[in-house]
This record gives C-alpha cells, sequence and structure tokens, in this order.
C-alpha cells in the first residue's frame, strides 16, 4: 500500500461502525535527538511487529540489522529506537504482537522550533520556596532502556537557560538523574535543560529536557510549634471513664516528631498498655501537621496525680514542651450551672406568662405612671373619631351609654371629634363625617340599637374604611345580632376588638375601660384642661 493509502485505512479503522476507537499516544522530539517508543504488548516467545506510516506503510520488524542502521533505528525486544529523528520520520508508528488484532498506536511529532503551545507540552514545571531544599529531577521519557544492546550511556549535563550549547554549566557530566539546591534563592528562577547522552557504535546521541523553576517567596514549612493544648492546661474527666488528649502541632521537615511523656517516662505506644499514645499527620501545601493522641482506657486516681507532658522535637529549633495535668469533674458546680439554667427558663416562661395576662394593665401603668404619651405630632388634630353602626343586640350601647363613652376618654386626656361641633356647619353631613375621620388618628366603631346617626353609611365598605384610615377599633357586643353587616364581619378579625359588657363596662377600672385604652393609641396630649370640653346635656 503506498501513497495515503495508510492514511486512508487508518481514518477508515477509527469511523466504520463496530470498530473500537483508537487511541493515539503523541510523542514530542526535537531534530536531531534521539526517541524511543515503547511498545507496551509482550509475549514470552513472540517479539511485537513495529509499523510505520510516513506517509508509506513499512513493516520495520521483517528489515534486517544493516537496513534498520542505514535508516537510522534500532528494533530491541519492545522498543523502537529512532538514533537522530529527522521531519521524514514523523507520523504514524503502530506495535502489535503477531496474529492478534490488539495494537498501540503512536504519533511522532518531529520539531526544530517551538510554538507556544509545543513549549507548554514539552516542559516540565517545578515549584519550590525560598530558603528551602529544592531538587530538580531529569525527566526519563521516551529514553533508551539500559539493558538495550550496544548502546552506552555517558551521563547527564545541567545547564541554566533555553540554549544549551552556550549556556552556563550548573552540573557535571555525571550520571545524576537530580541536581540538588541546598538552599534556593529567587534569583535562580529560570529554564533549566537536562540533557542524556548514549553512544551507539561510536556515535554520540542526545536526549534534552527543559525544566521550568519556579520560586515562590516564603517558607514552605512554617515555624515550628504546638497548637495545642496550651500550657498547664486542665481537662476534667470522671473516674473510670474514657479520655483522649490531642497534641497539634506545626512541623518544620518530615523529621520532626511528636511525642507525650508521663512525668519523666515517655508513655507507651503499646494499644494494649492502660495509658498510650498515637499519631496522625497532616500534609498540605501550606503546612505539616502532627497530632499524638494521649488515651486513657479507664483514668484512675493515679492517674490525676501525675503530670503529662506534649514535647515537640525539631531537627530546626530547639525541643518545646506543652504539660497539662487532670482533674475530677465537679458534679455540684454542674449541678448548680444546670439549676440555673433551668431556674432562668422558668423565670422568663413566668415572665412571659404575666405579660400576657397583665399586658394591658401594665401598658395603662406605663402610660400613667412614666408619662408614655406621644409627643411627636403626626398632623391630626383628634385622637378619636366615635362613629355608630346599627346592630340588633339587646346588648348594645343607649343614648347614655354613648355619652358616658365620651366623657370617659375625654376624662383620660382623648381629644375627639364631632362632626357637629368640629365641622364647619355649612358642609354636608357626609363630608363632615369623612373630615373627622381624616382628622382623627382613631376610629371608634359603636353598636348601637338606635338611630346609628349620620355618616353611618360610609360603613357599607368596611374595605374602603381600612383603606382610608388603617386603625380601627371595633365595639362588639357580648351576642352580636345576626343582622349586622357582612362588611363589618371581617372587623373582628383586625385584633382591635373591645366587648361591652352593659353596665359593669361603666366604671374607669372595668376591663372594658383597659382593654379600649390598650387599643388606642397614647393620647396626642395628656393636658386634660386643654381637651376636655363642656359635658353635652
Amino acid at each position: 500500500m503506498t501513497g495515503n493509502g495508510p492514511l486512508l485505512l487508518l481514518f477508515l479503522l477509527i469511523l466504520l461502525p463496530g470498530s473500537h476507537p483508537m487511541k493515539i499516544r503523541q510523542i514530542y522530539v526535537k531534530a536531531g535527538e534521539v526517541v524511543t517508543l515503547h511498545c507496551p504488548h509482550s509475549h514470552k516467545e513472540t517479539k511485537p511487529t513495529w509499523t510505520c506510516y510516513t506517509p508509506q506503510e513499512t513493516d520495520l520488524s521483517n528489515l534486517s540489522s544493516a537496513e534498520q542502521n542505514q535508516m537510522g533505528f534500532l528494533i530491541h525486544e519492545r522498543s523502537l529506537v529512532i538514533l537522530s529523528a529527522t521531519v521524514k520520520d514523523q507520523g504514524n508508528y503502530s506495535c502489535s504482537l503477531w496474529n492478534t488484532t490488539v495494537q498501540s498506536w503512536f504519533r511522532l511529532i518531529v520539531y526544530t522550533t517551538l510554538s507556544s503551545d509545543l513549549e507548554r507540552k514539552t516542559q516540565y514545571p517545578i515549584t519550590c520556596y525560598s530558603q528551602e531544599a529544592c531538587t530538580l529531577t531529569c525527566p526519563d521519557r521516551n529514553i533508551p532502556d539500559k539493558n538495550i544492546l550496544n548502546i552506552t550511556t555517558t551521563g547527564i549535563v545541567w545547564k541554566k537557560g533555553s540554549d544549551v550549547t552556550t549556556d552556563s554549566l550548573v552540573g557535571e557530566s555525571v550520571s545524576k538523574e537530580v541536581y540538588y539546591f541546598s538552599s534556593v534563592d529567587e534569583e535562580d528562577y529560570g529554564v533549566y535543560t537536562c540533557t542524556r547522552s548514549y553512544v551507539y557504535q561510536g556515535q554520540t546521541y542526545n536526549k534534552t529536557f527543559t525544566v521550568i523553576l519556579n520560586v515562590k517567596p516564603g517558607e514552605k514549612w512554617k515555624q515550628p510549634e504546638i497548637l495545642s493544648p496550651k500550657e498547664k492546661d486542665v481537662f476534667y474527666v470522671d473516674l473510670g471513664s474514657t479520655l483522649m488528649i490531642n497534641c497539634t502541632a506545626v512541623l518544620s521537615s518530615e523529621f520532626d516528631e511528636v511525642l507525650w511523656l508521663s512525668e519523666n517516662s515517655f508513655v507507651d505506644r503499646n494499644l494494649s498498655s492502660s495509658v498510650f499514645y498515637t499519631w496522625t499527620q497532616d500534609i498540605n501545601d501550606e503546612e505539616t501537621k502532627m497530632t499524638a493522641s494521649l488515651i486513657f482506657k479507664n483514668v484512675s486516681e493515679k492517674d490525676l496525680s501525675k503530670h503529662y507532658t506534649c514535647k515537640l522535637i525539631s531537627v530546626s529549633e530547639p525541643p518545646s514542651f506543652v504539660t497539662i495535668t487532670l482533674a475530677q469533674k465537679d458534679h455540684t458546680s454542674t449541678f448548680i450551672v444546670a439549676l440555673s439554667i433551668v431556674a432562668m427558663i422558668l423565670v422568663v416562661a413566668l415572665m412571659a406568662l404575666l405579660y400576657v395576662k397583665w399586658k394591658t394593665d401594665i401598658a395603662i401603668f406605663l402610660r400613667n405612671t412614666l408619662g408614655c404619651y406621644s409627643s411627636i405630632s403626626d398632623g391630626k388634630s383628634y385622637d378619636a373619631y366615635l362613629m355608630c353602626y346599627k346592630s340588633d343586640s339587646d346588648g348594645a350601647l343607649n343614648e347614655d351609654d354613648r355619652k358616658w363613652l365620651e366623657n370617659i376618654l375625654e376624662e383620660f386626656g382623648y381629644t375627639l371629634c364631632f362632626h357637629d361641633r368640629d365641622v364647619l356647619p355649612e358642609e354636608p353631613v357626609e363630608e363632615a363625617v369623612s373630615e373627622c375621620i381624616d382628622q382623627s388618628r382613631t376610629v371608634v366603631l359603636i353598636p348601637t340599637t338606635s338611630d346609628p346617626g349620620p355618616g353611618s353609611g360610609l360603613l357599607t365598605d368596611y374595605g374602603a374604611l381600612v383603606e382610608q384610615h388603617s386603625h380601627v377599633v371595633f365595639i362588639r357586643t357580648e351576642t352580636n345580632g345576626p343582622k349586622r353587616s357582612q362588611s363589618l364581619k371581617g372587623l373582628d378579625k383586625t385584633g382591635r376588638c373591645v366587648t361591652w359588657k352593659g353596665m359593669s363596662s361603666r366604671l374607669s377600672s372595668s376591663s372594658f375601660c383597659k382593654e379600649l385604652r390598650y387599643y388606642l393609641p397614647p393620647p396626642q396630649h395628656k393636658n386634660k384642661e386643654t381637651t376636655v370640653r363642656m359635658i353635652r346635656p
């Protein structure tokens, strides 16, 4: 098969229905350098078959050693070694065991100059921290195996800079897989190259890798210290109980250690002992922590008499210590604390109960005793407007009851609006009532069996009344009549409802007066001399 046939066949193998998806491993090599393809398939008696498509299909395994040398490659067991890669070597390669359909595919990319994308794919970054030791390792990808016949390794040369022929030498030409900095500095940041050299039939072949060293400021390991517990901490415990005390410390190196001492002796690490310790380690990018857990299976009185010390041994700092003690729990103080909490809960619950029961008396007391009156004007001229509505109940207010209610409210300091007294006489009745409602801070609705008087027509739409004047106090009777307006029934749900109980309510100390005053806002003015008018006959 010649020409583009192999590529077409490869394309069809990928796309044909029922064919398995093919994974091709990409390998990058600089022109003129050695590169090795390793076949993952092996068999004791059968060697893999190598085929190249560059672009012609060629069975490399059938070529003689002389033909292989002439083409610049050699095959040893599972390895295909291209001694000095050229652009002509670029293409697809496959390896497979004889008489099997299992194949591994490689795509060899030979470059002469590096693009930004190739730089990213062929570089090996490493991060170290200033003032800390740092190790650069030379990669070993796609290099000849050490057991390949007639190929010898002459060593590795480390250089700093991207140009391996002119930049400064930083390592000797010896077989050093790593280059070591005892204390890396920001000036050490840069591009490093390591060149592996191989000799075959008197000719030297190289393989170069690029390592990018990034140096971050600061220490990788923090100052070693014990984070917890604190010096002279006391741990309270019950006799016979199990106890675990964690000692956590920040380490400065992997050789640091945290352990426990009992008095002057090391605590045992044997899990069968009554007192022992274990440790765990937490490693992340910022710090390394070790936690030594001191465990008491059954705390005894003997344990309470000893001092226990957490010791941090560091290679960079002198040892540090934290000493703690055990003490028996005082259940008396615990009982007192619990009793105090229960007492506080009961007091709060009692206060809440008393407030619910006596909230009306408390509010009236504060107004009368502490002078809790409104001192900021809200633009209203009157505290309340009394408005009657028709009720069929026998317990509704009569004319004398309404006059008493007017007088008692004015004695309490409320200024009331009367449409026949406080509004211009030439205004129509409905407009005079609306004016009183607008100028009053509260509308008080009173049930009556007689003529409710002018303005009662405004009650046909309760929603409009609430929208016009949101603060409404509704007086109802103990047995409301069946013909009460449907619109007024919604007033029961407002929460500002006071029940009239007949003659028993006509006392200034009655529950009716207290509840009415509770739902009414505080009077705008306290001085009764300016608010109380002459009692009308």
